[in-house]
Order: structure tokens, then C-alpha cells, then sequence
């Protein structure tokens, strides 16, 4: 590693076991050039696990410990006790392509690759298997293994996924779209056709039958940062390079397809521990940084009763703990849009509840949207998370900051200004104002409780959820699936530490099978809680299969109500009613008697009870299903409001030509 007297965080990601990377951003004397070297490690913690993003400096490692596990934003348990060198120098001979990408990936922090076999990537396996530090995980179908990648990468700070081509590839095109609309750098690696192929217009099977093989690389070319195309052994270190770092700078999923005849082949790029490569900083154009915080400072400190609101670019813009440095000293409350929750901590002082129009939690949309001057830290506006756009939010109150521009009310745009940056800058700016925050406090009433079940009474919504409420901690991580979970898990308050995810942008039913699967591989300290609906199971459900090899324990809800509820509340019709399947018996079978899985199907409060003490209890190291069996028309009352909104958005006329 080179030496240097400059050195500042810029980004860390943990691996699950052994290797990490530390990327330190370094200034040259001489050139004043900044350029960031991979420094190789192992972070060994004192639960036996390493440290996720953290912020370093000269002589020593520094740990700042952080609400969540997002990526960008540091995990709790991190603790650092020992620094070494985090790979073991190998021969000339196994100085190959493959066993080069290997290392690349254990150098970023994966640990776990999600795989599906096909003769283009055969070759390609074999050789991710031999490094010692990379665990190949088989996947089901392509789709769950990105889906997998996915959840992974929420977790680790990376993921990577690799599959076959073409019919591989096009398979998981769909989960590489979620993670580039989420911000996750995914690493999608395809086995290629033979690299005497291209060029002879030969047909290819896995192919749609035309001698052109760039249909694959063309549809990955809008929805990935990178692609690289790696078909000659000459440029194979600098394309893979480029692909890996340009994934962790832009946080966005890159495409390396790899022709199926050189993973085994060694070259002298590829000797010895892979060449450091270098990744330009992104930094705030210090001037425009200025004038910013300059703006944003006056316009908030003469409103009366300005509030915070939290929304999901934060973690790509890696200001998760700026954030919560602003809300600690100025004093405003602070609120979540809806894909933004788990990355603030909801044990906050002043925390007030998900920001979410007409169907926020009790009390907050009336305290952000009654507010003279809001902060919106990386929201998304869509249709979903404006329920139809209707927000009552008015552009000349609104400071919008997004990972690197700041637009304050109807006034200046500030470009080249990082949110961290800007944030942290404001902290020391602002006057202390608590006007909201206690307005909040003096109309707040207490949300009641579902009414008691009568003994045997069919099970409803709201009592399940009160008990997974109840199920929370700090060693537990709640992913919800698209449809009702997103709004009964809205209302779930987070305790410190634990994990939350769902999929808003994207909105893909059936990612969180897949995502449940990467994220309990990555966050081996967590118990997963996964809430899922019955026709969103029916998409993904395989991959139950590979949780069970793996060896995890999630806890998974499976909540059967007959049909694509979601859908129901928006346009109804005989479409979103499906076949009812016996999902206990389903996992029974999967299971086949391999592994550790225990499932149990509840029809009352007095079952729920019942299974969850056994979950939780002697078969807390067991995969467990629970199947929950509710009425077709059980659904959260947001859902009814949200659905109404958003139908009405969907079927506006078109406006007059």
C-alpha cells in the first residue's frame, strides 16, 4: 500500500468472516492529485464478524457505529480488533482470469456469490470456488439469485450474482433493474460465448438465433452503470477493474460478461495480489458548498416551525449519520418517507413517524405539511410515495437536497455539493427551534390497540402485526414484500439496531424471497423477519429451498389472503384472485426432511401465540414458516386510502391534444 500523511475515510465494506476492504482516500504531496488505493484487511470483531462502512485515520482504525447496516451507513456491532493482510499470494499457474475476479470480489467484501450453473459460466465457477474467502451459493433461478445480490448488498455494502448467457442473463435482468432503481452496486457476472466466436457469425445456442451476440449486452446497457465486455485475456484486468470500482463509486449495478474459454487461463496481469486500482473522489465544489449552507441557513433559521424529513437517497449519498448530526442540534423534528425507514433511527428524540401524505403514521403529516420550511434529505417524489401526488407540500417552503445538488425553496440551485458535505456544514449554522417538535408533542394521542380476539376468532392483520411488533430487536431485521407489508410494517416501530428493508421504487413482486435469502447470508448477526404476501410467495417461492441448504433462520410470515390484495384496493377484477396453495405443505416438501425448517399454519391469535413462542424458542435455530391465514378483504386502512389515490392517478384521461 502506498504510503501517506493525508488520509480520510471515503468508503469500507465488511465481508462476513474474513476479508474487507478499506478504500482510503489519499493526497498526494507531491501532485495533490487525490486518488483512493485498495487496502487489503481482515476486521475481526469480537462477535466473530467484521465491520461494515467506517471512517479511518492515520495510524489507527476508528469505528463511529451507526443505526443501521445500509449501505454507506455503519452497522452497530462494529468494532475492530486486528489489522492484517487479507489475501495469501498464489502461483503463476493459478494466476488466472477467474481466480483474479475472485479475489476482486473478496477484496470489496463479498464473501457469498448467488449462482446458477450453464455451460457458458461452468469454468468460470470452478475457479470462483477454489479462492478461499468466496462462497458460492446456488440459486434456484436466475431471478432470486439477483434478487438474492440484492438483499446482500443492502446488508454487506456490495453483492454479486452469476449466471449463464442469455437465457441466464435475461432472467435476471429484472432484479438487476430493482437494485440500478435502489442505488445497490450489484456485480453481475455472465459466462460468455468462446472468444473465437464473435466476429465468425456463427449461431450460438442460449441465443435468439442470430449471429450478433450483443442482444444481451445491448438490454443490460439502461438499467447498469458499466458494462464489460471481457472476450480477450489483454484487457481483462482493466475491464473487470473499471466494472468493480465503477459499481462502488456510482453505487449502481454493473454487467462483466466473461467468455467461457478464459477463466482458466493465467496471465502476468493477474500474479500475485490483483494491482491496486483507483477511484476519483467525488468532492463539494467548496465555494458552491459555502454559498449553500450560507442560503439554506437564512431560509430556515427565520421559519418558525421547520421540520426534517428523511427520504431514501441517503444511503446512497452515505449521510445517514449527517443527518441525524443536523436533526441532534437543531432541534427539528424528524420524519422518514416511506422508503427511507430503518436508515434513521426511529429511537431518536424527535422522531415523529413516516412522512407519507394521506396515509402517514398518526400526526406527522399534519406537523410536516402545517410546516413553514421542510428539509427533504434524498427523496423520491413518484407516484407511490406522493399516493397518487398528492402531497400538500409547497415548493417555495421545500430545501430538496440530493446526493450532490441542494435547491432551496423557488430560489438558487447549488450543483456540486455533496449532501454529507452540506449537511454536516449546516449543523454548525442552525438556531436551535423546537416549535414543531413540541407542536407535535401537544396533539399527539397514543395509537390504540386491535380489539382483543374472542377464543378461536379467524386471526386479522392487526393482531398479527402487534405480535411481530413485539418480536423486534436489535438482532432482528424486518424485509417486507410489495403489497399490504409495506403499509402494516410502516407502522412497526424500529428498535435500535434493527435492520428494515423493503423495495419501493421498484415496487417487483416476489423480491423478497430472493432479498430475505442475500440479506440473512450477509448479516449473519441478525434474525430476519420476513412478511410476505401469498401471491407475491407464488412468483419467487423456490428459493426457500436454498435458505434451508444455507442453513439460516429467518422467521417467515406468510400471509394467505387469497389473492394480489395490493392490486385489489387499486382496480379490482378476477386477475388478482389466485389459486390457494397448502404453503406449509409446500415447505414441508422442499424441505424434504434435509436441513433444519419447521412450519406451522395459524388460523387464530391463540396458534399465532403458539407458533411464535416456538420460533422464537426451540426452533430458534430452524428456518421457520409461518403461514397465516386471514380474510381476503383484512387490509391496513392506509392500503384502502393509498389504493383509491393512486387508481385515481393511474386513470386520469388524457389531456386534450
Amino acid at each position: 500500500m502506498c504510503k501517506t500523511t493525508d488520509c480520510i475515510s471515503f468508503l469500507g465494506i465488511n465481508t462476513r468472516r474474513h476479508q474487507s476492504s478499506l478504500f482510503k482516500l489519499q493526497k498526494s504531496n507531491s501532485s495533490q492529485k487525490h486518488t483512493l488505493s485498495v487496502a487489503l484487511y481482515f476486521e475481526t470483531t469480537r462477535s466473530g464478524h467484521v465491520s461494515s462502512k467506517m471512517d479511518t485515520k492515520v495510524g489507527s482504525v476508528n469505528v463511529v457505529a451507526s443505526p443501521n447496516a445500509d449501505v454507506g451507513c455503519l452497522p452497530s456491532h462494529g468494532v475492530v480488533s486486528s489489522v492484517q493482510t487479507s489475501t495469501v499470494p498464489i502461483s503463476f499457474s493459478e494466476a488466472t482470469l477467474g481466480r483474479h475476479l475472485a479475489r476482486r470480489l473478496v477484496q470489496i467484501g463479498v464473501s457469498d456469490v448467488f449462482s446458477v450453473p450453464g455451460d457458458f459460466n461452468l469454468t468460470l465457477l470452478d475457479h470462483l470456488i477454489a479462492e478461499p474467502g468466496l462462497n458460492l451459493v446456488g440459486c434456484c433461478n436466475e431471478l432470486n439469485a439477483g434478487y438474492a445480490a440484492d438483499g446482500y448488498a443492502r446488508s454487506r455494502g456490495v453483492g454479486a450474482c452469476v449466471v449463464t448467457f442469455t437465457v441466464g442473463g435475461l432472467s435476471v435482468i429484472n432484479a438487476i433493474a430493482g437494485a440500478y432503481s435502489e442505488n445497490l452496486p450489484v456485480i453481475c457476472i455472465v459466462g460468455g460465448p468462446n472468444s473465437n466466436d464473435y466476429g465468425t457469425n456463427r449461431i450460438l445456442h442460449h441465443t435468439i438465433g442470430l449471429p450478433d451476440f450483443s442482444q444481451e449486452h445491448r438490454c443490460f446497457q439502461t438499467i447498469t452503470c458499466f458494462q464489460a465486455v471481457v472476450n480477450d485475456l489483454e484487457y481483462a484486468h482493466e475491464l473487470i477493474d473499471t466494472a468493480v470500482s465503477t459499481a462502488l463509486k456510482e453505487s449502481k449495478p454493473v454487467y462483466i460478461s466473461i467468455s467461457c474459454n478464459l477463466p482458466a487461463i493465467p496471465h502476468p496481469t493477474f500474479t500475485q495480489d490483483p494491482v491496486p486500482f483507483c477511484l476519483s473522489p467525488k468532492l463539494s465544489n467548496h465555494m458552491g458548498l459555502e454559498a449553500a449552507i450560507e442560503a439554506a441557513a437564512e431560509f430556515l433559521n427565520k421559519s418558525v416551525k421547520p421540520v426534517m424529513v428523511a427520504g431514501p437517497k441517503l444511503r446512497v449519498a452515505k449521510a445517514c449519520n449527517a443527518f441525524v448530526e443536523l436533526a441532534d442540534s437543531c432541534g427539528y423534528p424528524v420524519a422518514v418517507m416511506p422508503s427511507a425507514k430503518g436508515m434513521i433511527p426511529e429511537h431518536h428524540p424527535h422522531f415523529i413517524g413516516t412522512y407519507w401524505g394521506a396515509v402517514s403514521t398518526a400526526f406527522c403529516a399534519e406537523i410536516v405539511e402545517s410546516s413553514d420550511a421542510y428539509l427533504f434529505a434524498g427523496p423520491i417524489f413518484n407516484d407511490y410515495s406522493s399516493v397518487g401526488y398528492s402531497l400538500l407540500l409547497k415548493k417555495d417552503k421545500a430545501i430538496i437536497l440530493q446526493p450532490d445538488r441542494v435547491i432551496i425553496g423557488n430560489g438558487p440551485t447549488f450543483g456540486c455539493v455533496l449532501m454529507k458535505d452540506f449537511l454536516i456544514g449546516l449543523s454548525k449554522r442552525l438556531k436551535k427551534n423546537t416549535t414543531a417538535y413540541e407542536n407535535y408533542h401537544r396533539i399527539y394521542v397514543p395509537e390504540g390497540h386491535p380489539l382483543k380476539s374472542a377464543p378461536k376468532e379467524a386471526l386479522r392483520v392487526n393482531v398479527l402485526f402487534q405480535h411481530i411488533q413485539n418480536m423486534l430487536s436489535g438482532d432482528t431485521a424486518v424485509i417486507a414484500e410489495t403489497g399490504d407489508s409495506w403499509f402494516n410494517c410502516q407502522k412497526l416501530k424500529l428498535p435500535k439496531g434493527c435492520g428494515y428493508e423493503f423495495q419501493m421504487q421498484y415496487g417487483s413482486i416476489g423480491w423478497s424471497v430472493g432479498a430475505t435469502l442475500g440479506y440473512a447470508q450477509a448479516a449473519t448477526d441478525k434474525r430476519v423477519i420476513a412478511c410476505i404476501g401469498d401471491g407475491s410467495f407464488q412468483v419467487t417461492a423456490q428459493d426457500i429451498s436454498t435458505m434451508i441448504r444455507c442453513g439460516q433462520n429467518t422467521i417467515i410470515f406468510l400471509i394467505n389472503n387469497g389473492g394480489y390484495t395490493i392490486e385489489v384496493e387499486i382496480h379490482d377484477g378476477p386477475y388478482n384472485v389466485i389459486k390457494n396453495w397448502n404453503y406449509t405443505a409446500l415447505v414441508d416438501a422442499i424441505h424434504n426432511g434435509e436441513g433444519k425448517c419447521w412450519t406451522s399454519k395459524v388460523l387464530c391469535e391463540e396458534e399465532l401465540v403458539v407458533a411464535i413462542e416456538k420460533a422464537t424458542g426451540e426452533k430458534k435455530d430452524c428456518l421457520c414458516f409461518i403461514e397465516v391465514v386471514v380474510h381476503k378483504d383484512d387490509t391496513s386502512k392506509e392500503l384502502l386510502e393509498w389504493g383509491s389515490r393512486v387508481s385515481a392517478a393511474n386513470s386520469r384521461p388524457p389531456n386534450p391534444q
